[in-house]
């Protein structure tokens, strides 16, 4: 069956336009019916490719993007599924799977998904039980014919025929945050993802940025450009970020009040604005835009696509238009001072101040590591001995809770028995990122910050960073895949999982599991 947008991003003589719909909350409302008329004027006026659906955005509740793609499909277009990991455990990610592989909608934007904020009687428990990559990997077994063991044996299905991307963000102040960006987007690419569509910012540079990273990297991969209308009051608001990792600066709010004050209250110079952004995406070489905005119409999207059109044959006209940094921000290039973009040698970061401090926590912790836990460390053999012992006796109770006391008063340990410690630099994503995050940061840090508690936690990954660049070794977050956490190990002692080979970590350490003789 075709597929127009995935033929529309595949085509190098297209760009591929996006609109982003957000249904919001409710199953008759005005949103939704809004939404539908959208889908229907867009399928007749033939201009976009596929129709974006958020999925609970900003953490609020919303009718399910999945339902509404179905409506979009039948008004013959394309639905575009934000897919996020916040609401769902792993099993509710396959059945949601299996229902959209059944309905015909292949494509898909995979994301972390906002913090949780608001619900009926209060804040809604997250659960982050996969994150993107994982998603990304089970997607891709599924387009190959998922295989699972039965009790008769091997089980194939047949396979889907999803086309799924990923989001990253370039907008990041700070060395750590944006070098984990880059660390994350390329095991999402690894992972299987078919398209990237970008954060969303105003900084041409930061754009450039982006797609010159994946391009020298060598990935042959669509890539998306983000273009919002904005709207004076969503700026002063994405200002003060309150929409997480959405960047406005307070030159380009100063830039939205002058305009504001016009007849038409800013409108016309803001889709100007847009249609600018479509052409230099154009020229940068972007296979497809992502146009979204409150409250616009169909005219509006056709008015950016033929005038980003027009104006893209001199696009690099309008980049001094967008020169809006982040103060003392951090630039993965070093910048083209004739054309105000990057030139394509790495910025120096040997040297930079680190982003965090790094805590006698981690120094003990790599103290003990080098003692005890690795094979061949001299303390491995007696802990494995001890290990052996102890497992299934009546002190297996007694080492637990010994353990557990101990990782409390450091890592404030949630006890979850498939330890990803040793992944990210003896911080615990369990318990200090709030997203549960094992592969690298969300894109909703700010300034260092953590999403949820910003200006009075740092971002667990970026401490990460900060520890492992303090001895030169940061790449080393953009090598694993860390697997989601089994839950079979949760409350039991990861230290006996470890040294008997039974978590995740000992598989990569290739310590066999061990199996007590009766």
């Amino acid at each position: 069956m075709q597929n127009r947008f995935k033929e529309s991003l595949l085509d190098k003589n297209t760009m591929s336009v996006t609109w982003e719909l957000v249904p919001g909350r409710g199953a008759r409302e005005k949103s939704q019916e809004e939404a539908i008329a959208a889908a229907e004027q867009a399928a007749k006026g033939g201009r976009i490719h596929a129709l974006t659906l958020t999925d609970n955005p900003g953490g609020n509740p919303a009718i399910l993007a999945d339902a509404l793609a179905k409506e979009v499909l039948a008004k013959g277009i394309e639905p575009l599924v934000h897919f996020t990991c916040k609401d769902k455990n792993r099993n509710q990610i396959e059945s949601q799977l299996y229902a959209l592989d059944r309905a015909g909608i292949r494509n898909l934007l995979v994301m972390t998904g906002d913090y949780t904020v608001t619900g009926y009687k209060g804040r809604p428990k997250p659960v982050f039980d996969l994150d993107p990559i994982h998603v990304l990997g089970l997607i891709g077994e599924m387009n190959k014919g998922l295989e699972y063991q039965g009790f008769k044996g091997t089980i194939k299905h047949q396979p889907s025929d999803f086309f799924a991307g990923a989001a990253a963000s370039q907008f990041k102040a700070t060395e750590a945050e944006q070098m984990l960006q880059y660390y994350k987007l390329k095991k999402k690419i690894e992972a299987g993802a078919q398209f990237i569509v970008t954060q969303l910012g105003y900084d041409a540079r930061k754009f450039h940025e982006i797609i010159q990273f994946i391009r020298l990297n060598g990935w042959d991969i669509p890539v998306v450009g983000n273009i919002y209308i904005l709207p004076l009051g969503t700026a002063k608001v994405m200002n003060k970020n309150r929409i997480p990792g959405c960047v406005v600066t307070d030159k380009l709010v100063a830039d939205l009040e002058r305009e504001a004050q016009a007849p038409d209250k800013g409108k016309e110079a803001r889709l100007l604005r847009a249609a600018k952004m479509y052409a230099f995406m154009k020229g940068m070489g972007y296979n497809g835009v992502h146009i979204g905005g409150h409250g616009m119409k169909y005219e509006d999207v056709e008015f950016i696509i033929d005038k980003g059109e027009e104006l893209s044959k001199n696009w690099m006209d309008f980049i001094h238009e967008f020169d809006y940094p982040q103060p003392n921000g951090f630039y993965y290039y070093e910048k083209d001072e004739k054309t105000g973009l990057n030139t394509t040698t790495p910025t120096n970061r040997k040297g930079r101040p680190l982003d965090a401090p790094v805590e006698f926590t981690y120094r003990l912790s790599k103290f003990m590591h080098n003692l005890m836990l690795e094979p061949g460390t001299p303390l491995w053999g007696p802990m494995t001995a001890v290990a052996k012992a102890v497992d299934g006796t009546s002190m297996e109770k007694k080492y637990h809770k010994f353990e557990h006391m101990i990782k409390v008063g450091l890592f404030d340990c949630k006890d979850c028995g498939d330890c990803a410690l040793m992944d990210v630099a003896y911080v615990c994503p369990m318990s200090q990122c709030p997203k549960n995050q094992r592969n690298g940061a969300c894109g909703g840090s700010f300034e260092g910050w953590c999403e949820v508690y910003p200006g009075k936690k740092k971002c667990a990954w970026v401490r990460a960073y900060a520890r492992l660049k303090n001895s030169g070794k940061e790449e080393q977050l953009s090598k694993e895949v860390i697997p989601p956490a089994n839950w079979d190990f949760h409350q039991t002692s990861s230290w006996l999982n470890f040294y008997l080979g039974r978590d995740h970590t000992a598989k990569k350490f290739g310590i066999e599991p061990y199996v007590k003789k009766k």
